[in-house]
């Protein structure tokens, strides 16, 4: 049994990684032509008058954040793309009459997604080194964070793909809620220059410890303690999982 759960856990996960890199043009390009700009605008022409912020060059406070955007938006797309194709063509079926537990199933569609999430930030660290010198405060943290973060979005992925019911269902999120959630979760700017109204708003944004957690990785610094980051992190993660795969194996929106 273990055997067969462990052969088709691999063979989902490799069917995903294959997905997305089969297509790189699309999927791992892009990203690091986006961040590049970021790092030309926002890093060395802002961020020259900007100058130091909480004791880093602004460039340098940055670079952990625009790292996590990029894993934010590549683990969710590529899990509501992947899964809702399957969907839309009715390949998923097969998965479903296979003798595969639905657990499986979630974490091989979770794990292409952290695949190429993991990917893209290894992408985006190596051409942030052609602007700054990045300094790694401990490792540790940073892949456990890094770990986390795309696990939670690849699974909140697969959660909209499988209430989606059209191609423009599987966007909505991304626009609506991960964007203004990403901008305003401290990418660009230290919760500490906000009145303090504002900064306790700001905490409520899930967003802002994720990237948080990750700065201290990279920096030594962050606006929360970076243990209570990885608490709600290991929150998140266990409460997605049981919401997807409880709809996996329900057969939401899947089965008529």
């Amino acid at each position: 049994m273990g055997n067969r759960n462990l052969t088709a856990l691999g063979t989902i996960w490799i069917k995903e990684c294959t997905r997305f890199l089969r297509i790189w043009i699309q999927t791992l390009v892009p990203p690091a032509i986006t961040m590049s700009l970021y790092f030309v605008i926002f890093g060395s022409l802002i961020g020259s008058r900007i100058g130091q912020m909480d004791g880093f060059s602004y460039m340098e406070f940055i670079v952990p954040g625009l790292i996590m955007m990029s894993v934010i938006t590549n683990s969710y797309a590529n899990v509501s793309s992947s899964f809702f194709s399957a969907k839309f063509q009715r390949n998923i079926e097969e998965l479903l009459v296979a003798p595969v537990p639905s657990w499986i199933i979630v974490l091989g569609f979770v794990g292409g997604g952290v695949a190429r999430a993991i990917l893209i930030g290894i992408i985006v660290t190596l051409v942030s080194l052609f602007f700054v010198d990045i300094q790694i405060h401990n490792f540790a943290v940073i892949i456990v964070t890094l770990i986390l973060t795309s696990s939670l979005f690849a699974t909140a992925g697969l959660i909209n793909a499988v209430y989606a019911k059209t191609f423009d269902d599987i966007s909505m999120v991304p626009t609506f809620v991960l964007t203004p959630l990403t901008y305003l979760g401290g990418v660009f700017y230290s919760l500490s220059l906000l009145p303090e109204f504002w900064q306790m708003v700001s905490k409520a944004n899930p967003i802002v410890y994720m990237v948080n957690g990750f700065r201290y990785g990279f920096l030594g610094i962050s606006d929360v303690n970076y243990l209570v980051s990885l608490g709600l992190l290991v929150g998140f993660n266990l409460v997605m999982f049981t919401i997807a795969y409880q709809l996996i194996n329900r057969g939401v929106g899947i089965r008529s």
